[in-house]
């Protein structure tokens, strides 16, 4: 199917640019190539994300929360057990609340949002 248009970049509100830049930049293996006070950018080469600052940014929290959730990522990987302990020693926290048993872990990132990791294959 042929689209109207393209993703140019992801934009992700945040309370701290930088470190989110850095988390996804290590999470995913990406480039930093945007480094600023209220914006940083990765990038695998055609992919882009954006982390923008926004005053006064709450999290969405999981699984309840007073703010609405703005976006999850789902992320596969070959070895679900060892990316979760990565992501925890950058910044991630891991809620109580599992619902993907054995097949994918939610975690949420420094600042809030939460994300997935599943097993890839």
């Amino acid at each position: 199917m042929t689209g109207i248009a393209s993703l140019g970049m992801l934009d992700l509100e945040c309370h701290d640019p930088r470190v989110m830049g850095d988390f996804y930049s290590q999470v995913l293996g990406w480039d930093v190539i945007l480094s600023q006070d209220e914006y940083v950018e990765i990038s695998d080469g055609s992919t882009r994300i954006l982390f923008t600052r926004v005053d006064g940014y709450q999290g969405a929290g999981w699984p309840t929360s007073t703010s609405s959730k703005r976006y999850h990522l789902c992320l596969s990987t070959p070895d679900m057990a060892k990316a979760v302990e990565r992501c925890l020693e950058l910044g991630a926290a891991k809620p109580d609340f599992q619902p993907g048993g054995d097949r994918w872990t939610v975690l949420t990132d420094p600042a809030g949002h939460p994300f997935c990791l599943a097993q890839a294959g």
